[in-house]
């Protein structure tokens, strides 16, 4: 027997039934191998739809959103942290300022004291008071604060250095012609104030604008026992509310 050798495929012969009648049915139609891909690729292709390390791309999507999540997350908790930090320093220093300092720190007993502007009812009232104790405010050596005219009183003649600034806020022109800024003291066996220091100050501003003045008084007095030292100002409801723009203090040289 023989066969075209150019025919790649090997032939396939019917064989009949032993001559008998041949039955009717088809012969089926035989599919030629090279029309299936081959399982290796077909292997390949499974896995390249499960995506990165056997996972699906719609599930990697989902546990990428919930990282960026968890990361924002903990970036506004670091925020609000560091916000709080913030909000608990300034509480501190505002505290320490309004915290009277120790008479047990303060181990020289030289007359001395330290007053700062505060504020009070009778905005009105030329002759300021002060509070005594606030910051770094301070009384020793037998000088007293007296609360009912604001008077700082020393127990001991000597020559002092006194002291006094003050700070004006203007909001709006026309301003006065001039502010004052004068010290004075009562004495014992002395119907009227003496005058201590005093400063006259102008201002120029443009309208429509604020305008700030400020006046410092300081010298080296002689004062007697039981004298007491005020501070008089004009315009006192103009005054700056700071505490370290206004203040008043003396001790003893």
């Amino acid at each position: 027997m023989s066969r075209d050798q150019s025919y790649p495929f090997p032939e396939v012969f019917l064989v009949d039934g032993g001559g008998g009648p041949q039955s009717n049915v088809q012969t089926p139609r035989l599919v030629p191998c090279w029309s299936f891909p081959p399982a290796q690729e077909r292997a390949r292709g499974s896995k390249r739809d499960r995506g990165c390390m056997g996972v699906s791309p719609g599930l990697l999507m989902v546990l990428l959103l919930l990282l960026l999540l968890v990361f924002a997350a903990l970036g506004l908790g670091a925020y609000q942290i560091q916000k709080l930090k913030t909000q608990l320093a300034k509480m501190e220093k505002v505290r320490s300022f309004y915290e009277p300092v120790s008479n047990e720190e303060n181990t020289d007993n030289r007359p001395a004291a330290h007053v700062i502007g505060r504020l009070h009812s009778d905005e009105s009232r030329k002759t300021l008071k002060w509070e005594p104790h606030a910051g770094r405010a301070f009384t020793s050596g037998g000088v007293v604060y007296r609360v009912e005219d604001g008077a700082l009183q020393v127990n001991e003649t000597g020559l002092y250095h006194i002291y006094s600034r003050v700070e004006w806020l203007f909001n709006q022109c026309p301003l006065p012609e001039f502010i004052v800024h004068s010290m004075f003291v009562r004495r014992a066996r002395h119907p009227l104030p003496l005058p201590l220091m005093e400063g006259r100050g102008t201002g120029h501003c443009k309208e429509g604008r604020g305008w700030t003045s400020e006046s410092y008084l300081g010298s080296a007095l002689q004062l007697q026992k039981q004298d007491r030292v005020f501070v008089n100002v004009s315009y006192p409801t103009y005054l700056s509310h700071k505490h370290h723009a206004i203040f008043f203090g003396l001790y003893k040289i």
